[in-house]
């Protein structure tokens, strides 16, 4: 679904993303890892339009989309979520759902004053599927609560929910388990499984959590300095000498390290 070739991102003489290569099969759980400074949250950010790459290429589906918006990439289903996440936190849970699908009708002058029933039962829609959204991942309960309050956990369900608002292809989480409890965290695991088994989601997650990888993942995608440096089964990736001195290794800690 996800086609990455030679992509390299430069900030200065920091290269953040150095040639890096990798494929994303549709209806996988693909997972990125590496230690910090690999630019796996940078790789993210080409990938998903905010940063232009220096050179090489992003394909979805065969199509090239290299360097494309946010906001193109969102209307053709590439999603993504962030490490800290950027909820409205003056609007309720249900408000921040019903943001998210484009070219509402009420955000028209012209359509609310003259056409006020189209506004109307597209907003009654609306509603509906985020009530379906809040239902499936157990935030119900927090309909009218303002977003600001939520937990840590609670925020990272409510992003995940976004994504659920509209026709998603793939699914890229920043850290989705930081900052989380394990109860939360098992519970955003479950919910993922199932977008991914009953909905056909495609998702592609950062995170250091190991236990979390292991559950979630396969493949496991590991990133050093820029690069991909191997893909394999999680138990692959564990036994992998590169990947081992990588995290644990001299060869790296007296190197300059990318930004992340």
């Amino acid at each position: 679904m996800i086609r990455v070739e030679n992509l390299h991102k430069r900030f200065g003489g920091l290269r953040a993303v150095d040639g890096a290569s990798l494929n994303i099969e549709p209806g996988s759980i693909t997972g990125l890892i590496g230690p910090n400074g690999a630019g796996k949250t940078t790789l993210f950010n080409v990938i998903a339009g905010a940063f232009p790459p220096t050179s090489g290429h992003v394909y979805l589906d065969g199509n090239d989309i290299t360097g494309l918006p946010p906001h193109e990439l969102f209307a053709r289903g590439v999603l993504r979520t962030f490490q800290i996440a950027h909820e409205f936190t003056t609007l309720t849970v249900e408000e921040n759902l019903m943001m998210v699908p484009g070219d509402q009708a009420g955000e028209s002058l012209i359509e609310a004053w003259f056409r006020p029933g189209i506004v109307r039962r597209q907003e009654s829609k609306i509603r509906e599927k985020a009530a379906e959204v809040m239902d499936f991942l157990g935030l119900d309960h927090l309909q009218h609560e303002q977003a600001g309050n939520l937990s840590g956990g609670q925020k990272k369900l409510l992003e995940l929910g976004r994504t659920m608002m509209v026709e998603a292809k793939v699914v890229f989480l920043d850290e989705v388990g930081a900052g989380v409890n394990r109860t939360l965290l098992r519970t955003i695991g479950d919910a993922i499984h199932r977008l991914n088994s009953e909905r056909g989601y495609t998702f592609c997650l950062i995170e250091h959590d190991m236990d979390f990888i292991a559950r979630m993942c396969n493949p496991v995608i590991v990133m050093a300095e820029g690069q991909v440096l191997m893909q394999g089964t999680v138990e692959e990736v564990k036994s992998d000498a590169r990947v081992i001195e990588a995290y644990l290794g001299t060869g790296l800690k007296n190197r300059k390290m990318a930004p992340r």
